[in-house]
């Protein structure tokens, strides 16, 4: 038996966590939401606007709040490097603009290259490319309306919020005191969780589609809207069949460079074979390992033996 003298048992991991969310719980008559705990809480919105079912109205709020947490959580790690970068022009930056939050600050996306740029952060190419078309699809929901196909739109968020998870993980939450984490834990494990399922349904609808997809790995290329290996080229029309993209040969090859700018391995030129203007280099096709040059004019991979047609590629 116990007596009154002995040490207390050891407290243990999740008994810690709640000791702090005890302690640091915040009064539901204030409005309490610092940057990475706002964040957060955008994504939590995100995740439960993208759990089945989904209707439109869901989707967009997705993309709005998503937005807003890529935002914050960007610039909550360029603060982290110095309070001056989140300023659009950093050479302008104050302190008390910055206390009294009378600034224009940086995009979310120039925050992610000078995270990259300045601070090291590893954001690669493709990451920054998901950054942009997020950017596009809410300046167009929130501005202008936005007609587009809604599982596109949705798997296009999907591809940012992942990215946004494993920021979180490895570069937020290690620079973040004890007390901060447990306020928000309970949160990202609820993301976590949603985000999981979101992708065991994307992965379910893959597999659903596969006997459609069968016997056309050699002329399926990965879809420029969605980022799904199910767009069968055709020759003349090219229709993805998780998203429901359709689209044109000569306007989808605008489109293949439009979405990746800054990516030296897509380009466009001449093909050698039918000398139209639709062969792509840096193609995912569903049958190669590796992107390959692809031409939308013969719906077909063209070998790196097939010598170029003269003309400078685009």
């Amino acid at each position: 038996m116990a007596t009154s003298d002995q040490e207390p048992a050891p407290e243990g991991a999740s008994g810690a966590i709640e000791r702090l969310r005890a302690a640091t719980a915040v009064d539901p008559h204030q409005l309490d939401f610092p940057p990475v705990r706002n964040g957060v809480d955008y994504l939590l919105s995100v995740v439960e606007h993208l759990t089945e079912p989904v209707e439109h109205r869901d989707r967009k709020y997705a993309v709005l709040h998503l937005q807003a947490a890529a935002e914050v959580l960007l610039k909550a790690r360029l603060k982290r490097e110095h309070w001056s970068l989140v300023f659009d022009d950093p050479g302008q930056a104050t302190r008390e603009k910055l206390n009294t939050a009378d600034f224009k600050s940086c995009t979310f996306i120039e925050a992610a290259q000078r995270l990259r740029n300045i601070a090291g952060v590893d954001i690669t190419q493709q990451e920054e490319a998901a950054l942009k078309k997020l950017s596009r699809d809410r300046n167009a929901l929130q501005h202008y309306g936005l007609t587009h196909q809604a599982l596109a739109v949705e798997t296009r968020a999907v591809r940012v919020l992942d990215f946004l998870v494993h920021f979180l993980d490895d570069v937020l939450l290690p620079g973040l005191q004890l007390e901060e984490i447990a306020t928000i834990a309970s949160d990202l494990e609820r993301i976590r969780e949603g985000l999981s399922g979101i992708h065991t349904y994307v992965t379910q609808r893959m597999q659903r589609l596969q006997p459609e997809l069968a016997g056309h790995e050699e002329r399926t290329v990965a879809c420029y809207s969605c980022g799904q290996l199910a767009m069968i080229a055709d020759g003349e029309r090219n229709r993805c069949l998780f998203c429901g993209t359709d689209e044109a040969s000569m306007y989808l090859i605008t489109e293949y460079l439009y979405q990746s700018i800054g990516d030296p391995e897509v380009r466009v030129r001449a093909c050698p074979q039918c000398h139209k203007e639709l062969l792509v280099d840096g193609i995912r096709l569903a049958s190669e390992p590796d992107p390959v040059s692809f031409c939308f004019g013969c719906a077909a991979k063209i070998p790196d033996t097939v010598p170029d047609v003269p003309g400078e590629p685009r």
